[in-house]
């Protein structure tokens, strides 16, 4: 989809004003939540500021941080939530322990593990499993072709750009010494972040065994998207709005779009990840900068009314959170 056609549908929506829409055109099903599992109350605050719950690390400080008088408007996800990223200060949030799916945002923590294992110039062959792997389950395919030699860091990029359930594949049997090896680092790096409302059944969000085995919630994802976004290979990735590898010896050529929508049409998104299951509707961990202030935010289970609902929800909370002023 191009981007002028992106920014048209966000600009319908009102989440961007005409003056993004000319600085970013110029060249350069309802899902069932899951009870938490922890027994405690659902953190469902009336307004933005009565979450006072820290999400990463040590509660912040009282001071400095954003004051937060009013609700943002029209947000169509189920649950969510928006930080200051540089302070953790929940500044909206929406069944922030409430457990979900969260489709292929899983990748985030597939690729945290792929990093944090280095070895990013390492060729790894793509066995002919994976087609049949894709085809089972009907999930997102980068085009692989079986037989190709391709590096870490290229599958890294069809995996996180176009969310390629094939490269998910592929990179998991390589750094786990299987999938099962694999899925358990996966589950205790979730551990080691905190994300304990938080389990993974498969590399890719793909629905198996069912639709609701793998789960997160948001405040959980704030933490995963804030250990990523600290990783450099990382963030070089997911704010590209394209990756393209020529043809070369062992391998075809291929071309990988942004699954997010937000990159290249919103000014200042720098990420992360989008994710999409009949259970799950569209979901989105993002990250936005302006002027100095760095919002992270996840919404999850927005309608599947059209393809940009979970981008629109972002757009709008970024809109918000980008208009709050700081504590004097």
């Amino acid at each position: 989809m191009g981007i002028a056609t992106r920014l048209t549908s966000l600009a319908a929506a009102g989440v961007i004003g005409a003056a993004t829409l000319a600085a970013c055109s110029s060249p350069a099903h309802a899902p069932q939540a899951m009870a938490g599992r922890s027994g405690l109350p659902e953190a469902q605050p009336s307004s933005p500021a009565a979450t006072g719950e820290p999400v990463i690390g040590p509660a912040p400080s009282p001071t400095p941080g954003l004051r937060v008088d009013t609700t943002p408007q029209h947000v169509q996800a189920a649950g969510g939530a928006l930080a200051d990223a540089s302070t953790m200060q929940v500044l909206w949030s929406r069944g922030l322990n409430t457990e979900r799916p969260i489709g292929s945002i899983v990748k985030v923590m597939t690729a945290l593990v792929v990093i944090e294992a280095g070895g990013l110039n390492r060729e790894l062959r793509i066995p002919r499993s994976v087609i049949s792997y894709v085809a089972k389950y009907q999930g997102e395919s980068a085009g692989l072709h079986p037989g190709d030699f391709l590096t870490t860091q290229q599958l890294l990029e069809a995996m996180l750009l176009q969310s390629g359930c094939d490269a998910a594949y592929v990179l998991a049997v390589n750094y786990g010494k299987g999938m099962t090896a694999f899925l358990a680092k996966m589950n205790a790096t979730a551990r080691q972040l905190g994300m304990l409302h938080t389990h993974f059944t498969s590399p890719d969000g793909l629905p198996y065994p069912t639709e609701y085995s793998t789960y997160s919630t948001p405040a959980d994802l704030l933490k995963l998207g804030a250990a990523a976004m600290r990783l450099p290979a990382f963030r070089a990735i997911v704010d590209l709005r394209f990756y393209q590898v020529k043809k070369g010896r062992g391998h075809h050529a291929y071309w990988w779009d942004n699954t997010d929508e937000l990159i290249g049409t919103y000014q200042g998104a720098e990420g992360i990840k989008t994710g999409y299951t009949d259970a799950a509707k569209h979901c989105l961990l993002f990250e936005a900068e302006r002027h100095g202030m760095t919002l992270l935010g996840a919404v999850l289970g927005s309608p599947a009314t059209g393809p940009f609902t979970a981008d629109v929800a972002a757009a709008r909370l970024l809109n918000w959170g980008f208009g709050l002023k700081a504590v004097a």
